[in-house]
């Protein structure tokens, strides 16, 4: 799999992009993460990826000329299966839809920045815009890192014990069950003795019915579609 990312500050990716179970599955080779400088797709002699809006607004804009560029260029060389835009506006990021891309081959994400990107880059290069939230961040990185660790972490070796990526919470609509670990009792603070019975079929349904419980209580609004 392949994730490309097209933005105008690529050092606040380098980070989240290059540890942990990413830099991982990087080095592994299931995965290739690629990050580009919009600023070396621009035709400008400043380097300048935006400009005023016309109608006099406030903030600034991204051209369609530089994202035009990057985009055809990656094209050239493959096939991409999605154009994400990072946009408050787009549709709520979710976990089914990171089971999605993860089975994609090749994908592109753009990041917003300023005050947005030109739109005729919306109608006419971006497949699909992702919002990780209702609320505007400085750019669009920091939610392009989030959708690409949501993917990665899903695809098949990135994860030591891949069952653990299946129990996770939002995979079946249910938030996970609670997890404890040594000592069985701490402060006075015990650990449910059904989980240390050793009955596995009784341990499921345990899991099975907390998950539920749990989700009515703190997100009622995911047992919609079950």
């Amino acid at each position: 799999m392949r994730i490309d990312i097209l933005t105008v500050v690529p050092e606040l990716l380098d980070s989240p992009l290059n540890e942990s179970i990413l830099k991982r599955a990087q080095n592994a080779g299931l995965v290739e993460i690629c990050v580009h400088n919009l600023r070396d797709y621009t035709e400008d002699k400043h380097r300048r990826v935006d400009d005023y809006p016309f109608g006099g607004d406030a903030g600034m804009v991204i051209r369609v000329e530089p994202v035009f560029n990057a985009v055809n260029h990656l094209k050239s060389e493959r096939d991409y299966d999605e154009v994400i835009y990072t946009s408050p506006d787009g549709e709520n990021y979710s976990q089914r839809e990171a089971n999605r891309l993860s089975t994609l081959k090749n994908i592109i994400i753009l990041c917003g920045h300023y005050k947005g990107i030109d739109h005729r880059i919306r109608e006419h290069l971006i497949t699909k815009e992702i919002s990780i939230g209702d609320y505007v961040l400085t750019g669009g990185e920091l939610a392009a890192a989030v959708i690409t660790d949501s993917i990665v972490r899903i695809v098949p070796g990135a994860i030591g014990d891949e069952t653990s990526a299946l129990t996770d919470s939002f995979q079946d609509n249910l938030l996970a069950p609670p997890v404890y670990t040594r000592p069985a009792e701490f402060n006075g603070w015990k650990v449910p003795e059904i989980l240390l019975s050793g009955n596995f079929g009784k341990i499921k349904k345990w899991q099975e019915q907390i998950s539920l419980e749990r989700t009515k209580l703190l997100r009622p609004d995911l047992l919609k579609d079950k």
